[in-house]
C-alpha cells in the first residue's frame, strides 16, 4: 500500500449557540478535557503528522484551551472568519499547513464526535490507501437511515457522491449507508474540489460532502470504510442533553480502564473519575467518589463515600471519607474525615488524622 504522509483537518467552527452558551462548541468539557481534546488524541493513535484546526469567531479561546495540554503532534489554529460552510473552512484550513505535500493523505474530522476511537480512524486510513483512492468516506449500514445523509453508488457498486436527506427521492429513499462525516483524502485534490462546490439553496453554504460527488465526476476513484456495530460514537455532541450522554460513555471507558488496572470500584455506576486522573494500584473507591482535575492518587489509598477531590496529590496508603478536598498534597497513611473540608494550598504532612468535621484553610 503506498506509504504518503499524514495529516489532519479538524473542523471546529461551531459557536456555543447549540449549548446556549458563549464558549465554542469544542472547547466543552467531558470527564475534565475539551471534547476537541478526544478527536486529537484520536488522531494522534494513528500517527498524524500534523494538524490544523478550523475554529470560528472565537477561536482564541479554542487555542488557549487546547494549548495548556497541547496533543502529540504540531498543531496549528487558523480562523474562519465568515462561515460559508465545511467546504469552505476547509479551504481556510490548508492555509494553515507550512509544506505543499499535494501527495500526502489528509484526515478531515469534525471537532463534536468526541468519542471517535483509534480502530475507527486506523481503518478508514487503512481502506483509503488499501483501495488507492481519492477520497474515502466513513460510513455505516443502519436500520433506520432517515434524517441521516447517504453514500449513493452507482450500478457497479462504485461511490458516486452523498446525497442530502431533504433531496433524496425514488429508490434513494431505500438507502440503507450513511455518511459519518469523516473522510480521507488527498491533500492535494481537496482544495480545488472544494472550490468546485455549489452553495445550498437552504442556507448558501458550500459543504464538504459535495466535494465527494465533485471528485467522482471528474473521474478519480472513491472508496468507503464501513464501520461494525452502532455508529453512535460518530454522531456529533450537538446540545447539553447529547454532552451528557457522551460524558457518560466517556466515563464508563474511563472507569473500565482503571478497573483493568488494579483499582476497585464498589459501585462502578456511582464512581466519576476524570480522565485526566492518574491512579495507582490496589486503591479502593466507594460509592459517590468524584475525582477530578489532575489529580494523582498513590497506591493502597481508600476513598469515600461521598468524597469528591479535585487537583489534588494523595500519598499512599491513604484514607479520604466524606471529605471535599481542592488544589491540596496529602500525605501517605493519612486519614482525612468523615466530613472534612481541604482548602487549595493546603499540606497535610505523612500520618496526619485529622478526625471528623476537619476544615484546614491556608491564610490568603
Amino acid at each position: 500500500m503506498p506509504d504518503r504522509p499524514l495529516s489532519a483537518l479538524v473542523i471546529a467552527t461551531a459557536s456555543g449557540a447549540p449549548m446556549r452558551s458563549e464558549r465554542p462548541k469544542s472547547i466543552h468539557l467531558l470527564c475534565g478535557k475539551p471534547m476537541l481534546a478526544y478527536v486529537l488524541e484520536a488522531l494522534a493513535s494513528v500517527d498524524v503528522g500534523t494538524s490544523v484546526v478550523v475554529t470560528g469567531t472565537r477561536g482564541d479561546w479554542v487555542s488557549k484551551r487546547i494549548m495548556e495540554d497541547p496533543p502529540a503532534f504540531p498543531i496549528r489554529f487558523v480562523e474562519q472568519r465568515n462561515n460559508r460552510g465545511s467546504a469552505d473552512a476547509a479551504l481556510v484550513g490548508l492555509t494553515g499547513f507550512d509544506d505543499f505535500d499535494d501527495e500526502g493523505d489528509l484526515i478531515v474530522i469534525p471537532a463534536d464526535i468526541p468519542l471517535v476511537d483509534t480502530e475507527v480512524l486506523a481503518t478508514l486510513l487503512f481502506e483509503h490507501r488499501r483501495a488507492d483512492s481519492a477520497c474515502t468516506v466513513l460510513s455505516a449500514v443502519v436500520d433506520q437511515p432517515r434524517g441521516h445523509d447517504r453514500v449513493m453508488r452507482d450500478d457497479r457498486g462504485n461511490v458516486t457522491g452523498i446525497g442530502y436527506e431533504p433531496d433524496l427521492v425514488g429508490d434513494e429513499l431505500a438507502v440503507d449507508e450513511i455518511s459519518l462525516g469523516v473522510f480521507c483524502v488527498r491533500r492535494g485534490l481537496l482544495a480545488p474540489a472544494a472550490r468546485r462546490t455549489t452553495p445550498s439553496f437552504l442556507d448558501g453554504r458550500h459543504s464538504l460532502s459535495d466535494v465527494v460527488s465533485v471528485l467522482s465526476s471528474s473521474g478519480h476513484p472513491i472508496a468507503s470504510s464501513r464501520i461494525d456495530g452502532d455508529p453512535s460514537q460518530l454522531r456529533p455532541v450537538d446540545d447539553r442533553r447529547q454532552l451528557a450522554e457522551a460524558e457518560g460513555e466517556l466515563r464508563r471507558r474511563t472507569n473500565a480502564h482503571w478497573l483493568n488496572r488494579g483499582v476497585t470500584m464498589v459501585d462502578p455506576d456511582r464512581t466519576y473519575i476524570d480522565s485526566t486522573v492518574q491512579l495507582g494500584v490496589d486503591i479502593t473507591l466507594f460509592p459517590g467518589t468524584m475525582l477530578q482535575g489532575n489529580t494523582v492518587v498513590g497506591d493502597g489509598c481508600e476513598i469515600g463515600p461521598d468524597t469528591r477531590i479535585d487537583r489534588c496529590s494523595v500519598g499512599r496508603n491513604t484514607v479520604i471519607e466524606k471529605t471535599m478536598a481542592r488544589g491540596a498534597r496529602i500525605g501517605d497513611h493519612c486519614r482525612v474525615g468523615p466530613f472534612a473540608v481541604v482548602e487549595p494550598g493546603t499540606e497535610l504532612t505523612e500520618g496526619t488524622v485529622t478526625g471528623p468535621f476537619y476544615a484546614a484553610r491556608t491564610d490568603d
